[in-house]
């Protein structure tokens, strides 16, 4: 089984913060049950100012299986999920958290996070959040 762990879990876990979430990565990893798509790529990627720091977590996103990128209908049901969630008077601040959510529910995929409009998200659809037990 699967798991994408969002940008705020990555930049934690590259930076070297221990927790629960980066513990969880770590142990995901381990086991092979680690998936990515490319805007979580691009987002921890663009925030590296080293470039060899930048061309070793590239290195790492490569090795990942990565679900396949965006079509029309992953979009187009992104901003259906945006709007879904700013008429029940929810606002997310990154749209792009809608996309990554979106691809969650799409794939029946696993989140683990540390966003809090993820779990503003799961409130209104079906979005699996990892929870610790």
């Amino acid at each position: 089984m699967y798991r994408i762990f969002d940008t705020s879990v990555w930049i934690a876990y590259f930076n070297g913060t221990e927790d629960f979430r980066t513990n969880f990565l770590h142990s995901s990893l381990e086991y092979d049950q680690v998936c990515t798509i490319g805007v979580i790529v691009q987002e921890v990627l663009q925030g590296v100012k080293i470039d060899s720091k930048y061309y070793s977590i590239e290195s790492h996103f490569k090795n990942l299986p990565s679900l396949p990128a965006p079509t029309f209908e992953l979009y187009t049901g992104s901003a259906q999920l945006y709007r879904l969630l700013r008429q029940q008077g929810i606002t997310i601040r990154k749209p792009n958290d809608c996309l990554i959510a979106h691809y969650c529910i799409h794939f029946d995929i696993e989140l683990c996070h540390n966003d809090v409009d993820f779990d503003k998200i799961a409130t209104t659809c079906p979005l699996k959040i990892w929870k610790p037990i």
